[in-house]
């Protein structure tokens, strides 16, 4: 994890993890280890599981039940880090909008409420940008019913915590890899189509919120969490290929897979939506990166793949 810059609050803040799943259990490893006080919640035997076996409190609850949110100890930090998975638009705005509002009421109408308050969200909400930059100021422009949900619950995440006099802080993470969510089947056998990926390693896309919460930076802010590099979907995939010893995988154009007409709608959304996300703000907050590109952070799965017996 990055360093604490000099202005970093004092260590043995509690912090509670609402949807504590993939990065949330490694932002609880993180904060652990820093010498804070962890809990994760989730609703499942498998989710607490997980959680107790990275090593700090479980606690049973739901976002969307204000009653079963009495039942998690008071937060100096607060984070909402449930994964919108595969849900479809009404089950995430069933999560993140409506159960985004319980959670908020019921910590902050606390005795104790909390101090800082982070929303993860996805960078989905740009929609389509051609092929260009987008930032923190960038118009977004989801396109789908879902991605208009996510620009929802930002909102709610930004203007709530206000309402009770507190600041709300929005990291729009791109695409997540890492441990157990390398993929690479899917682009070394492929076809793959074209256009770009952005990736932010799970280390990092956790790092970043603690760093936020550690320094007290990014209040009221939306913060894009990305690499440095985004990556042509082709080099990506040529360079997987190299690395692993194995031919390169088929290639196809965004036309070529239109054109094949066997496409979801949502499918042939993802397809036309294109851009290029920039991590100059998170750099000028003072985050350094574990893994500030995917060369850095597919060496370990590239090492793996190659060891084993094919």
């Amino acid at each position: 994890m990055a360093s604490v810059a000099p202005d970093a609050g004092g260590e043995g803040e509690r912090v509670v993890i609402l949807g504590c799943g993939y990065v949330g259990l490694e932002l609880g490893r993180q904060l652990t280890a820093a010498g804070h006080d962890a809990v994760g919640v989730r609703r499942s035997d498998d989710g607490l599981d997980a959680i107790e076996s990275a090593g700090f409190e479980a606690v049973r609850a739901d976002v969307t039940d204000a009653a079963s949110l009495a039942s998690v100890p008071d937060a100096d930090w607060l984070v909402f880090a449930a994964s919108s998975g595969g849900r479809a638009a009404d089950a995430a705005r069933e999560v993140f909008v409506e159960g985004q509002q319980t959670a908020l009421a019921a910590f902050f109408e606390r005795d104790d409420p909390p101090e800082r308050y982070v929303y993860t969200s996805s960078t989905g909400v740009y929609g389509d940008h051609d092929g260009d930059w987008v930032d923190e100021e960038t118009e977004i422009r989801p396109t789908t019913e879902k991605t208009r949900v996510l620009a929802e619950a930002e909102r709610v995440a930004r203007e709530t915590p206000c309402e009770h006099g507190f600041d709300g802080t929005v990291t729009r993470f791109a695409g997540l890899y890492g441990p157990n969510r390398y993929r690479l089947e899917r682009y070394l056998e492929g076809p793959v189509t074209e256009g770009y990926l952005n990736m932010v390693h799970r280390d990092d896309a956790a790092g970043t919120i603690a760093y936020l919460l550690e320094t007290d930076r990014g209040r009221d802010e939306v913060v894009l969490v990305v690499d440095d590099e985004p990556a042509e979907k082709w080099t990506f995939a040529d360079w997987l290929a190299d690395e692993c010893g194995v031919e390169r995988p088929p290639k196809r154009t965004k036309q070529e897979r239109l054109e094949a007409g066997d496409l979801s709608e949502a499918a042939r959304r993802r397809i036309l939506t294109s851009k290029r996300c920039s991590n100059a703000r998170l750099r000028e907050l003072g985050y350094e990166f574990r893994y500030s590109d995917y060369r850095e952070g597919y060496a370990a799965a590239v090492e793996r793949y190659r060891s084993e017996e094919r």
